[in-house]
């Protein structure tokens, strides 16, 4: 058991969980040992070193697939071209934080020059300031319209922040469906939406107090709603009864989104399955969900939840699967 360390050991060492280390050899950048006469993961000397290599790329916001290749090559030329794309990464980001600075100081030197005693300056900044929230550029103001345009540009291309990601295995389930209906027909008063509701006794949560999910399919999408295993089509008549297969999905949270920054969340999600060693599962649907809290009741609408949380909830399925020869 010389030069051996043990996982506890190593963990508080780096400052790292164990659940990290046994990832990152499962992820085959890391190895550890085990003796007969010792049940915990061991670490040796050479291990440790490439757990330090490890933990300094990803200080460096290098994704583990990048690290595998670095990893998985002799030379230098795969780890110049890694941290080649950082360095150019950085530069573009340090490019844009001084053009944004630059802006900020523009508009800086407008607001100094508004008098606050007059009403029609006041109206001006005022319109500035909605202009930006709203992106609008239609209307006139003191400075630089271009600064608007731009504005938005750098913000969105500086925004990378993607929200917190789970991977949750969905188990298949006895579902009833409307069927593929036009977006707009579905959400009207009446509409096969409101229709299955009446339906509410007989359906069960499946994960996260949901017992229901859109699946969006262009510009029509089809609700689903998980039902109790005795129930048969004639229980749900004129609908119709299916199993759907459940699997592995990247679940994302967001919170209060009009449909352009929907668009946006989507974006990042598909990015970080990119950057993993999964892929969209393209023979399945993005699904969508929103929570029914108990508090709230299960016949509560969502605007009785809206009011109940502060605020709009949903939740997005991203089927996923291991990507092919890993």
């Amino acid at each position: 058991m010389n030069n051996l360390f043990k996982i506890k050991d190593v963990s508080s060492k780096y400052n790292i969980t164990a659940r990290t280390l046994r990832y990152y050899e499962d992820m085959g950048l890391l190895s550890s040992t085990r003796s007969d006469d010792y049940t915990y993961r061991m670490y040796d000397e050479n291990a440790v070193r490439r757990l330090e290599q490890i933990l300094i790329l990803r200080k460096l916001n290098i994704s583990i697939r990048d690290i595998q290749r670095v990893f998985n090559t002799s030379g230098s030329e795969i780890v110049l071209e890694v941290l080649g794309k950082k360095v150019q990464s950085i530069d573009d980001e340090v490019a844009l934080l001084h053009e944004l600075k630059e802006i900020v100081l523009d508009f800086m030197r407008e607001i100094e020059q508004v008098n606050f005693a007059d009403k029609s300056d006041i109206k001006l900044l005022y319109n500035k300031a909605k202009e930006i929230e709203t992106q609008l550029i239609s209307i006139d103001y003191i400075g630089k319209p271009s600064n608007i345009n731009r504005l938005i540009e750098i913000t969105e291309k500086l925004d990378k922040k993607i929200p917190d990601i789970m991977v949750v295995r969905i188990p298949g389930f006895k579902a009833v469906t409307c069927g593929d209906q036009p977006w707009g027909e579905m959400f009207k008063e009446g509409g096969y939406m409101y229709q299955l509701w009446q339906y509410c006794h007989l359906y069960k949560s499946v994960i996260f107090d949901c017992f229901d999910f859109l699946l969006s399919k262009n510009d029509k999408a089809e609700w689903i709603c998980a039902v109790k295993d005795d129930v048969t089509n004639e229980d749900v008549s004129p609908f119709k009864l299916f199993d759907f297969p459940g699997g592995l999905y990247a679940m994302a949270v967001s919170i209060d989104e009009d449909n352009e920054s929907i668009n946006k969340v989507e974006d990042k999600v598909r990015r970080w399955i990119e950057s993993t060693n999964f892929e969209l599962d393209k023979g399945r649907k993005v699904m969508f969900n929103m929570p029914y809290l108990y508090e709230a009741g299960r016949d509560a609408s969502y605007q009785d939840i809206e009011r109940g949380l502060g605020y709009k909830q949903m939740q997005r399925y991203f089927p996923i699967k291991l990507k092919e020869g890993i």
